[in-house]
């Protein structure tokens, strides 16, 4: 079971708590994605572009403290997201001046 952390807004637009668990096999970003999207329709496009499914610009993903935003969507996960000990956080940039 993938443990998935949302960001407000999002978690607001699905109508969901603070987490949001998932059964995927073998996570990878993509996986976990399409399994999200699937489950709660209402987030497709706003995570992920809706023609090339590429993340949007001002969202991250974070997996037990490490950046994988721009790594390939492919990259397995670490067994702590798959065993659910550590969750997948889909956060918000920050942007300013």
């Amino acid at each position: 079971m993938i443990r998935v952390v949302l960001p407000h807004h999002l978690r607001t637009l699905a109508r969901v708590g603070d987490e949001v668990q998932l059964d995927v096999n073998n996570p990878t970003v993509r996986s976990v994605l399409d399994a999200l999207e699937a489950k709660y329709p209402m987030l497709q496009g706003t995570i992920r572009d809706h023609g090339t499914l590429k993340r949007r610009p001002m969202v991250r993903f974070f997996v037990c403290g490490e950046d994988l935003s721009l790594e390939s969507p492919d990259t397995p996960l670490p067994d702590a997201i798959g065993n659910g000990s550590e969750p997948f956080f889909v956060m918000g940039a920050i942007a300013g001046g």
